[in-house]
């Protein structure tokens, strides 16, 4: 089985790490660095690149399924995106009779009425605490998080502890596929706080297709931009395969 990830950074790396531990796939990965962040795009910009890139890696690679590996995308354009793309959206029905939830997201998707109509096909959800983590998205991105563990807390404190405290969160959603490389950091400010990560769900989906498995997993990485410094950076997370430009 062959599928293209694709996200805009390292987000796409959570869920290919969960995808390698349920199936075995042949992956293409592409880290469009020239658009990062999606996050702070315009929807008309967001959804012209999103569908460019889906047609380019559909010619490209002829891959049997391709992730949209962005929560971002993959909310704003629910209902306008191929019905062969895999989104990730926040695991919600896992935690339908649940209050004090926070959904970590991105800035655009946080103000959005797409959030908002997500979030109303859950009835029994109640006191939905929607929080910008954009800065915590740079964190990972930059690769501070692998090399500055006291200003990601710092920051992780920032972002998130008044908000969780006013509003006496016990569950909150990794809505960006990069927050999962924050798990430690949040485990560690927040206890009492149960992290969610969509990629399992993900992962489970692919595993259920009909298209062979394949014998091994095996890894392909592209980049829009800046191959050398996405390939440093993965070195940093014990991932040495080459990184080669897409255009």
């Amino acid at each position: 089985m062959k599928i293209v990830v694709f996200d805009s950074g390292l987000g796409s790396l959570s869920i290919i790490k969960a995808i390698q531990k349920k199936t075995k796939s042949d992956i293409i990965y592409l880290a469009d660095k020239k658009n990062f962040p999606y996050g702070k795009k315009t929807k008309s910009q967001l959804y012209e690149i999103v569908m460019d890139t889906i047609e380019k890696v559909s010619e490209r690679f002829n891959p049997d399924v391709i992730v949209l590996a962005s929560n971002t995308p993959s909310l704003l354009f629910k209902k306008k995106l191929p019905s062969n793309i895999i989104t990730v959206l926040p695991p919600l029905k896992k935690i339908q009779e649940a209050s004090n939830v926070a959904i970590l997201t991105t800035e655009i998707v946080a103000k959005s009425k797409e959030l908002e109509n997500y979030i109303s096909e859950f009835n029994n959800l109640k006191d939905v605490l929607k929080i910008n983590c954009s800065e915590l998205v740079e964190l990972v991105e930059s690769g501070k998080f692998l090399t500055d563990e006291k200003n990601c807390v710092k920051i992780v404190l920032k972002v998130l502890k008044d908000e969780f405290k006013e509003n006496n969160i016990k569950i909150a959603t990794l809505s960006s596929t990069h927050l999962p490389f924050l798990l430690p950091f949040l485990k560690k400010c927040f206890r009492e706080v149960e992290f969610l990560d969509p990629a399992e769900e993900v992962a489970i989906k692919i595993s259920k297709l009909k298209q062979q498995a394949s014998k091994r997993n095996s890894l392909s990485i592209y980049t829009t931009k800046s191959p050398k410094a996405l390939q440093r950076n993965l070195k940093k997370m014990g991932i040495s395969n080459k990184v080669t430009l897409f255009s």
